[in-house]
């Protein structure tokens, strides 16, 4: 019985084979992308970079102390700064409401306990990044050291405490330079309280958290806010791979071991140092 031409016509379509196709070029390596200004400036921010920031520009180096209140940082900011300049370097220091912008303002807005926290938060941003485009970045172009009393790790942990979201204060930041070093003075609130007491025979309304309403009695409420903060510190430290210090040690205990780290971040061979008479009160 013949096949039907229908059929024929399919068999033969089979039979034919089709035309192989053209093998593939040759695997090639990809091309190695050409790193932009932008993303080679990424690993000096915590985030984005700066518009126009250009790392090659970068000379100079940032060193932060951290620490609560009473931690003695402003003591070891001064000997450290005579201490560099002592050897050659230009120094620079920079910290909280320190900006012509809002400095004075945020001053008198605190005096006057009239703000709100998220606006106290915003206005310490604007001071520190004022702080960033007009002293820290030109310090850091013309080769200075620039020594920071705090940095955005106080004003992140003032944040969260105060119950402002920890994702929306670390973006409030992103834009910030990453410190080359980053030392954290770790005490204990009670040796704080101490500190502060016997400096100024008083505490500030900020200083023990009595907007947070912690507790009636100045001294409680200063340890439960500072205990607060200091466990924020203790979170950021792993993140940020702190050098944490006992703070509780002597003050030339402490200043020698920042000596000794700082001076194996700037070449500085030798780290021997006495203070001068101006600043020997506090070297005890």
């Amino acid at each position: 019985m013949s096949m039907p031409d229908q059929e024929k016509e399919k068999a033969s379509a089979v039979a034919v084979p089709a035309e192989a196709p053209a093998a593939p070029p040759p695997p090639t390596a990809p091309a190695k992308p050409v790193a932009t200004t932008e993303e080679a400036g990424s690993q000096y921010f915590f985030g984005e970079p700066l518009v126009g920031f250009d790392p090659s520009e970068i000379t100079g180096s940032l060193i932060v102390i951290e620490g609560m209140d009473g931690s003695g940082r402003s003591t070891q900011i001064a000997l450290l700064q005579e201490w560099l300049e002592s050897e050659g370097f230009a120094v620079q220091t920079s910290g909280l409401r320190r900006s012509n912008l809002v400095g004075r303002d945020i001053d008198e807005l605190l005096a006057k306990n009239a703000v709100t926290r998220l606006t106290l938060a915003l206005m310490y941003a604007t001071d520190f990044f004022d702080q960033v485009e007009h002293r820290v970045l030109p310090a850091l172009r013309s080769g200075t050291v620039v020594l920071a009393d705090r940095f955005i790790f106080t004003l992140i942990a003032r944040g969260v405490v105060r119950g402002i979201n920890r994702d929306y204060m670390s973006g409030l930041y992103a834009m910030a330079l990453r410190p080359h070093l980053t030392f954290w003075l770790n005490v204990r609130p009670e040796t704080a309280f101490g500190r502060e007491f016997r400096k100024a025979q008083a505490i500030s309304y900020w200083e023990a958290g009595r907007d947070m309403s912690l507790s009636h009695d100045l001294y409680w409420s200063f340890i439960r806010y500072q205990t607060m903060i200091k466990r924020e510190f203790e979170v950021m430290a792993k993140k940020y791979n702190f050098l944490e210090l006992d703070g509780e040690a002597s003050v030339p205990a402490v200043n020698k071991q920042l000596r000794q780290r700082i001076g194996e971040q700037l070449g500085i061979r030798s780290t021997k140092y006495s203070p001068s008479a101006a600043l020997a009160h506090v070297w005890r």
